[in-house]
């Protein structure tokens, strides 16, 4: 505990007071990008009026094909081969250079170009190609395209580190202000309705959930990205167990195989999981195939992409990478040592993982080497000598300390590398007695040989003569392909994510292939290594991932970073300008600068100024600046199916619809297996004669429960009900019962508020007398129609929460058919008047609010209960003090369990008081003023990444 205080409990309440700035302390800054721009992408509350669908995408593998053209129907190999013979003998019987007239072309029945020829070599290398070696799995032969549906983006999330300190800072700032500082432009709704897309806006880094391959293809046709991304790093899963590349709670990093409590419940997971394990390796290798397929599409001409792989299969995945980019395009396979090793049973531990880094286009790959502060050749020289103050040499025993102002040397040789071809390099030199004429040439000319022997830094062999070079000519050397500094573990970078690799192995990969303002994808963010350290060397980024875990940890990552600011050529410009590099020594005459000298062999001879080589890892810093993460959005994909028109059909194809159908049979099916509904509290109520209405619009089922007791009715509750039902419902049973009716929402995503409304008044008018809304997740919109929903609709309903074992099959060895469906209850959120208004008028723009997050109750999947957490017991909660109904504005973060803010606690203390920090660790936020939507909202992150939201009218808040 620095200076001496005392620690404070979690959840306390923080002292008031101003919370003002202090003086002299380190200024808050983020880089921008203002000469980047990216589509005007619409807000996450204007997807039900959201029109610009677009069809689903069909892609075409560029693949090898069996030498045997093997016909089976699907695979036209055997008509791709008649075909190219074709054209080789009528190429063949046209004078040289034997083209065409106009191109041959090939193509399916649909009318799509499968292949074109302009003449004789044209056909040839494309059947040399079909006779190539390639790799062959499962399904590969028969799935020559696949396709993928195109679906918009939607933001969901804007945070700000610098908007939350300046929020806590002052309380309320100038609305204006606030926008800047989230890089929000405010487009009117019928702006991201009508002009999403089409319009230009200024660019904001991005966290995406969603299905990688969905995400990319947005990108690709909503947004036009294609060959502008420069870097792409991609850690997939490893192929080896479910377990090898996931981590499915926030707090716990370790994951067993073949154990159901470790097992992902989010839908999306499961569905990405079944995708790549259904026909094991097979269906990894399709999976992977796939996405490298769009990863190409997205590069630049000048870009590269990293795939990181364990020994396990990373043989497989280079013959996919070669078969997707080509062979002529790999730069290289890099070993990097990771933290920990890998047993194996018989045979050695396994210490490293490997990195294959393919160019889009090698001719044209921008890549910049890296000069490494390691001595250079010292550690690695096996003649190594010393040079004392008096000019006497000798060996140097690397066991020994080295004497004070001895200087290192070895030699190199004086020779070319290659035949000169001229008769002025090849003359002979007079040293220490001996005579030397070279095989290929001397490296310079006589007057050069000359200036080397008067500067000392010739050296006799017993067969040659060689060039002397001291260690400070140029302490460095070029990084090569084996990295064994890179582990992590406790005693270098903590881990907060099962599979995080290490930051310096990315950090490398993005200095040597991109510069700053250079766009980087990663389709795989885990927790959020990638956006991290391209953050931190001005890169744009975009980070995808299919779970909520990693992007959980990912946001609280970058919005709690703190990074070095790097001198800019041009502020105006931003990072896309460059960074400043000087040449400059130290106290003790060292080169310590961004610009080192490397004095050569040509330098010394020509009587040249040393060479000054860039050390693009070491910019000019400015001090008194502590930059924090630039503003960014959380984003994700409409889910699909989804009924855009309301005609009750999912509008994502015929496919999607013949899914969902399936889905609700499937749903209903289970529903009848497993009648009991747990509505928190210990309340049930037992579902009877479960049955698909008649006719209906949105209603997925109707039933029959015993009208409640007293008791239960008072608490809104549906009673026990266990005779038969009788037929006369909708809406009234023999015996007192009740017909209800059950809407299900979709199967990949969250019951949307038009859902719960259409099936509310469907089920009024049809005469039900209570709606059960069951479903994976719920919007918040959603949820609160649905505690309104018999004021608003006159229809009473409730939300059931569906656990997602339902969606994992025979994944799980163990599924609870008994406890299927259960309540989850909203965050527990007291709003109240922080202090006495400063006009003295109750509800003015001068009083002050404040939120305190009592806890929440959270449904745990593997024991099937409803678990209580208290305040500061959750990863995290966040507040909008503004909501808008559209998109959630982090204005205050907070993480009750974690010291999350510490860093940049410690960077800014001078600048602000200690209860800024005091808010952000615990349970209360800071006091706020109204702003101009007169309503807040909370969002609480539960341990499985999950999201759980309240809406709060300010005119609720108590004293």
């Amino acid at each position: 505990m620095a200076g001496g205080e005392a620690a404070k409990p979690r959840g306390s309440r923080p002292r008031s007071g101003g919370a003002g700035p202090k003086t002299g302390g380190a200024e808050a800054r983020t880089y921008t990008h203002p000469e980047a721009d990216s589509p005007l992408r619409p807000e996450v509350g204007t997807q039900a009026q959201f029109r610009k669908k677009l069809p689903p995408v069909r892609c075409l593998f560029d693949s090898s094909l069996s030498p045997a053209l093997d016909w089976d129907g699907r695979n036209a190999a055997r008509e791709t081969g008649e075909w190219l013979i074709a054209r080789i003998e009528e190429a063949a019987a046209l004078p040289p250079p034997h083209l065409f007239d106009r191109p041959r072309e090939l193509s399916d029945p649909d009318g799509r170009v499968r292949l074109a020829a302009c003449g004789l070599a044209d056909a040839v290398e494309h059947l040399k190609r079909m006779s190539a070696p390639f790799l062959d799995w499962a399904g590969k032969a028969e799935r020559q395209s696949f396709d993928v549906p195109t679906l918009p983006l939607f933001v969901h999330e804007r945070l700000s580190t610098r908007g939350i300190i300046e929020t806590l800072k002052g309380h309320r700032r100038d609305p204006a202000d606030q926008l800047g500082l989230f890089s929000d432009p405010a487009h009117p709704v019928v702006d991201q309705v009508l002009k999403a897309y089409e319009y230009r806006d200024r660019w904001v880094n991005r966290l995406v959930l969603g299905d990688s391959l969905v995400v990319m293809n947005s990108l690709l046709r909503y947004e036009g990205l294609g060959g502008q991304v420069q870097c792409i790093y991609m850690d997939p899963p490893y192929g080896v167990k479910f377990g090898s590349n996931f981590q499915p709670f926030v707090r716990k990093r370790t994951v067993e195989h073949n154990n159901d409590l470790d097992m992902t419940r989010e839908p999306e997971m499961v569905k990405a999981y079944r995708d790549t394990w259904e026909l094991g390796l097979h269906s990894y290798l399709t999976y992977l195939r796939d996405r490298l397929l769009l990863c190409r599409d997205l590069l630049s001409p000048s870009g590269s992409i990293f795939v990181q792989i364990s020994d396990d299969n990373v043989h497989h995945v280079r013959e996919v990478m070669d078969e997707v980019f080509g062979d002529e395009n790999r730069v290289n396979q890099i070993s990097f040592v990771r933290g920990g090793q890998q047993t194996k049973g018989l045979g050695l531990a396994t210490t490293a993982d490997y990195i294959l880094w393919y160019a889009r286009d090698k001719d044209r790959a921008r890549i910049t080497p890296l000069l490494l502060d390691d001595g250079g050749w010292a550690a690695r020289s096996l003649d190594l000598r010393m040079e004392m103050p008096d000019g006497q040499r000798r060996r140097y025993d690397p066991a020994q300390a080295l004497p004070e102002e001895a200087r290192l040397f070895t030699h190199r040789a004086m020779e070319s590398a290659r035949e000169t071809g001229s008769t002025l390099n090849r003359f002979p030199i007079e040293f220490e007695g001996r005579t030397f004429r070279p095989r290929r040439g001397w490296s310079t000319t006589p007057e050069g040989a000359e200036r080397l022997k008067s500067a000392r830094r010739l050296l006799s062999t017993e067969n040659s003569l060689r060039f002397l070079v001291y260690l400070d000519d140029f302490p460095y050397s070029v990084l090569t392909a084996n990295w064994t500094d890179t582990g992590t573990g406790s005693f270098t970078e903590a881990k907060s994510y099962v599979v995080q690799t290490s930051v310096k192995v990315i950090q490398r990969c993005l200095l040597m292939t991109t510069q700053p303002g250079d766009l980087v994808l990663d389709p795989t963010c885990g927790s959020g290594t990638t956006p991290f350290v391209a953050e931190q060397w001005g890169r744009r980024w975009i980070a995808i991932d299919t779970s909520r875990v990693p992007l959980a940890l990912a946001r609280q990552r970058l919005l709690t970073a703190t990074y070095p600011y790097y001198q800019l050529q041009d502020e105006g410009r931003g990072p896309g300008g460059g960074f400043v590099y000087k040449r400059r020594r130290n106290s003790r005459g060292e080169e310590d600068g961004g610009i080192v000298p490397h004095v050569t062999l040509k330098s010394i001879a020509n009587d040249e100024p040393p060479e000054e080589e860039v050390l693009v890892d070491r910019p000019e810093v400015r001090g008194g600046v502590t930059r924090v993460s630039g503003p960014f959005v959380v984003e994700a994909t409409i889910p699909a199916p989804m009924d855009w028109e309301g005609d009750g059909v999912p509008d994502t194809g015929a496919e999607a619809s013949a899914e969902y159908v399936s889905f609700s049979a499937r749903m209903l099916e289970v529903l009848r297996r497993s009648p009991v509904l747990h509505l928190g509290g210990g309340a049930t109520v037992r579902l009877r004669g479960i049955r698909p209405p008649a006719k209906t619009l949105c209603l997925s089922a109707e039933a029959l429960i015993d009208a409640p007791s007293p008791e239960a009715a008072a608490g809104g509750q549906g009673g026990q009900g266990l005779a038969e039902p009788a037929r006369d419902y909708p809406s009234q049973g023999r015996e007192g019962r009740q017909g209800v009716a059950i809407v299900f929402g979709p199967e990949n995503g969250a019951v949307s508020e038009k859902l719960v409304y259409e099936a509310a008044r469907e089920g009024y008018a049809k005469g039900y007398r209570h709606l059960y809304v069951i479903g994976f997740a719920i919007q918040p919109g959603a949820r609160e129609l649905v505690d309104s929903c018999d004021r608003a609709v006159g229809l009473p309903a409730t939300y059931v929460q569906a656990t997602t074992d339902l969606m994992m099959g025979d994944l799980l060895k163990n599924l609870r058919s008994s406890q299927i469906f259960s309540v989850c209850g909203l965050p527990d959120v007291v709003l109240r008047r922080a202090g006495a208004p400063s006009t003295g008028e109750v509800g003015s723009r001068g009083t002050r609010y404040e939120v305190e997050l009592k806890g929440l109750d959270v449904f745990d999947p593997s024991t099937m209960e409803v678990v209580h957490r208290r305040g500061d017991d959750v990863p995290a909660w966040l507040l909008d003090t503004d909501y808008n109904g559209l998109c959630f504005h982090v204005n205050q973060a907070f993480f009750p369990r974690t010291s999350a803010w510490e860093n940049l606690k410690r960077a800014l203390k001078a600048s602000y008081d200690e209860s800024v920090w005091d808010h952000l660790a615990g349970t209360i936020s800071a006091a706020f003023e109204a702003g101009d939507h007169r309503r807040i909202a909370v969002k609480v992150i539960d341990d499985r990444g999950n999201e759980l939201m309240v809406i709060k009218d300010l005119s609720e808040a108590g004293r």
